[in-house]
């Protein structure tokens, strides 16, 4: 039985969804009927292609702003921009995010605030300008794309487990806020998937350790994952399109695993 999420006519933001699993979450969206406002970094002619695509396939809004996600003005205006062209925001799904990996005494400085700006800053400040859209509508959906590192942590990954850490707990603060406006605030905390970036560290890992990518995969990226499988993109946009839409009413200030047992241990 195919289920219907009812999402027709809403809107959504989507950061970081020029690649990846913004990418596949905005997908999903549009393929619910849903109008989409994409955000990201990338080939101008390469986001553009994509976008007007989507529109074609689906037949629902979809545009682009460029914010940089590190800067709080931009961010602001993404909001409103995709408040003024949709007439409302629905759901916002805060994805955007950038890694370093090095140890903490050996940590750039620009690098740490980059990664704190985007991977969590950020997540605020979409949300605080999204969330009096949300309340004037008494309905809104916002979907934090955590990690499993916003749970356990990793050596060299300082900063992307800080940063994923507090995705997670302001995901719980703000949910507590607007528990009772109709807004639900949630947390997917995916593990391993397998996105244009991982799949270069997969061949580089194989050239630098002199070992098959197979063996990358299973003894090295999925070490910590006990299926010893990738996440799927559309295992991810299946849980966001649950805590988006009705069925999901209840579910607040959670957050959710995706990640083959991982953090189960």
């Amino acid at each position: 039985m195919a289920i219907n999420y009812r999402l027709e006519g809403h809107a959504a933001v989507v950061t970081g969804s020029t690649s990846g699993i913004g990418q596949a979450m905005a997908g999903a969206l549009a393929e619910q009927g849903v109008n989409v406002m994409l955000n990201g970094f990338g080939d101008a002619a390469k986001i553009e292609a994509d976008r007007a695509a989507l529109a074609a396939r689906t037949g629902v809004q979809v545009l682009f702003h460029g914010a940089d996600m590190s800067k709080p003005a931009q961010i602001a205006d993404l909001i409103a921009t995709a408040h003024k062209a949709f007439g409302r925001i629905d759901i916002l799904v805060n994805n955007a995010g950038v890694q370093h990996v090095a140890a903490v005494d050996e940590f750039p400085d620009e690098k740490w605030d980059q990664i704190i700006g985007i991977n969590l800053s950020s997540v605020f400040h979409a949300t605080k300008h999204a969330l009096p859209v949300m309340k004037g509508q008494g309905r809104g959906r916002i979907v934090n794309i955590a990690s499993a590192h916003g749970l356990v942590a990793s050596p060299f990954k300082s900063a992307y487990v800080a940063a994923k850490h507090g995705v997670v707990g302001f995901t719980k603060s703000t949910a507590l806020e607007v528990a009772r406006a109709g807004i639900t605030v949630n947390a997917i905390c995916p593990g391993y998937v397998k996105t244009p970036l991982v799949e270069m560290q997969i061949g580089d890992q194989a050239r630098t350790r002199g070992i098959s990518p197979e063996r990358v995969v299973e003894e090295v990226i999925l070490a910590a994952q006990p299926n010893k499988a990738f996440v799927e993109y559309d295992q991810l946009a299946g849980m966001m399109l649950y805590l988006v839409s009705d069925l999901g009413a209840s579910t607040t200030g959670a957050a959710y695993t995706i990640d083959g047992g991982w953090t189960a241990a």
